[in-house]
């Protein structure tokens, strides 16, 4: 290879990596101002001090509370002389009722921007308040790509949760009571102003929470990586939250109080949260919202579970570089490379970190699994699947994910 093509390949790509014609295809990449370190969270203030607000809602849990991580938030608001109108009316896998309370409230109170700090549900809950309040009608109006026409007010995410990406992504999943499933809200529009990620918030996570986090963030980048619609900048994203994963989430689990995995993996959500919302993802995310919505399953564990049956379906489509590549970001030896062996490794994987649950236990049942499918093939997920996944496709892996 001549010194041209030297000068373009970098010593950890496959060459098929080569800048060509293909490979210059017009992309977008959009992502928050992000804050990233020990004590990130305490800027809360002066950074909403200088974006303008006044009067913020601070969107919460009661689990957050309990932490002990909401009322120094409110401290550093004070400070700043940001008064602050809590709302912390979020159950996990927020549904719509309560996005749109929380709406009532940033309008009934005059607010004039949002902060959330929290899990994925909080965040996304902050999201969906902020789609109503400056466009009006129903929450769930917006489900779907691109239909948020007037930007949120400013938005400002404290993550503590180390998996849902939701603090720097153009996503926000809302539970729909009435059709039993989550809806997908995608849209630039949705992209926080700024994230402020603090690994030691995630020290208060126990075991469970701690391993069905880091398995969404897996799977966000692992689903970025085989997405159709995935290029140069999202690989290298979702290949880093990979390696990041495979050696950290095992010790994060394990040693809670490490600060060092906790801090590893709050960068690995952000590299993946950053991936996929740019790449999309796939048939494990439209098959888990249809089966969270349905079960009300914790999504981490929802995406846990069907990762490896999932796999197993794709990873023959990608090239061997590029399994290559997912393989050595894990970590695998040479004689697993082949896309069975990853799909394997994946499923061990989950269940050496404690998440020995399957589908079954939480109710899934033979009568259940046509009309999951069938709510999982409308999922806006799927237009970025590496491949077309039909109804009978998808009852095949949850047929394969329950046994």
């Amino acid at each position: 290879m001549n010194g041209y093509h030297d000068a373009w390949v970098s010593p950890h790509r496959q060459p098929e990596a080569i800048i060509t014609a293909d490979t210059r295809e017009l992309r977008k990449f959009v992502a928050p101002e992000i804050l990233y370190g020990d004590g990130a969270r305490f800027m809360a203030g002066p950074y909403a001090q200088r974006i303008g607000m006044r009067r913020v809602l601070a969107v919460t849990d009661p689990g957050v509370v309990a932490a002990g991580w909401v009322a120094p938030l409110l401290e550093s608001l004070g400070e700043h002389d940001i008064e602050a109108v809590l709302f912390q009316d979020v159950r996990p896998n927020p549904i719509a009722d309560q996005i749109m309370r929380g709406a009532e409230t940033y309008l009934e109170h005059s607010c004039d921007g949002i902060i959330a700090i929290g899990g994925g549900s909080p965040l996304d809950c902050a999201k969906g308040v902020g789609v109503v309040a400056t466009n009006g009608g129903h929450v769930l109006d917006y489900e779907g790509v691109d239909r948020v026409e007037t930007p949120m007010p400013p938005l400002v995410c404290i993550p503590t949760t180390a998996g849902s990406g939701a603090d720097v992504s153009q996503f926000a999943i809302i539970t729909d009571p009435v059709r039993r499933l989550k809806a997908a809200l995608i849209s630039k529009s949705l992209v926080p102003d700024l994230a402020l990620v603090d690994p030691e918030p995630l020290t208060t996570m126990d075991a469970g929470l701690t391993a069905t986090t880091g398995m969404d963030a897996l799977v966000h980048a692992i689903e970025a990586y085989v997405s159709n619609a995935s290029w140069s900048l999202t690989d290298e994203l979702a290949l880093a939250a990979m390696r990041l994963v495979a050696r950290s989430l095992p010790q994060s689990v394990e040693h809670p109080d490490d600060l060092d995995a906790r801090g590893a993996m709050a960068q690995a959500s952000l590299d993946a949260g950053l991936a996929f919302s740019n790449a999309s993802l796939g048939a494990v995310h439209a098959l888990a919202h249809a089966l969270g919505g349905l079960l009300d399953a914790p999504h981490g564990e929802c995406n846990a579970l069907l990762l490896g049956p999932v796999m197993r379906r794709t990873l023959p489509e990608l090239s061997h570089a590029r399994t290559e590549r997912m393989a050595d970001a894990l970590g695998l030896p040479p004689t697993m490379r082949a896309g069975a062996d990853i799909a394997s490794w994946l499923t061990e994987f989950s269940e050496a970190i404690g998440m020995t649950s399957s589908l079954a236990d939480y109710g899934l049942t033979e009568e259940t699994i046509w009309d999951l499918a069938a709510k999982a093939g409308a999922d806006a997920c799927l237009a970025t699947n590496p491949w077309d996944a039909t109804t009978d496709d998808l009852v095949g892996i949850l047929h394969d994910a329950i046994a």
